[in-house]
């Protein structure tokens, strides 16, 4: 199943820069590269070691109606230099209209440098299912009851 996602380039955005891409056939995520502002381009963004950071994409998204995308890591990023997303999987509302940006962290030992045109993240597109929140003054008992963290096995 296919989701048509508009992109539109924000002012100032190098429009060379791939849009985000399945880079095989059955990919479930689309890679998303930074796009920096002129003044960066050439330098890029030199990660420390524990830091974060919001970086460009250089663009805007139309999300239809009953639809969002997912912000994920990229595994091989993660794996190779512990660089992950701060709020993982991160969420673009079909409403919102604004700048998107991938925020990153690097988890590793060593600085990370982020050049301009890297992939450092993937979008995965999802249907979504709103909740009816009501009041109740009982709930239905199951097995596993109030049990919380690590209650159904070894932590």
């Amino acid at each position: 199943m296919n989701t048509q996602i508009k992109i539109k380039w924000l002012e100032g955005a190098d429009t060379n820069i791939a849009l985000p891409k399945h880079e095989t056939a059955q990919a479930a995520g689309a890679d998303v590269r930074a796009n920096f502002s002129a003044d960066l381009r050439d330098t890029g963004l030199t990660l420390k070691a524990g830091a974060r950071a919001l970086v460009p994409t250089g663009f805007a998204m139309e999300i239809p109606a009953g639809f969002e995308v997912q912000v994920r890591p990229r595994s091989g990023l993660a794996l190779k230099h512990g660089l992950s997303l701060v709020n993982t999987p991160g969420t673009i509302d079909a409403d919102y209209r604004g700048p998107v940006g991938i925020l990153v962290i690097n988890h590793g030992t060593d600085d990370f440098h982020i050049a301009h045109g890297e992939r450092i993240g993937q979008f995965v597109v999802a249907p979504v299912v709103q909740g009816l929140y009501s009041l109740a003054s009982d709930l239905d008992e199951t097995e596993r009851g109030t049990g919380g963290f690590g209650s159904t096995g070894t932590a």
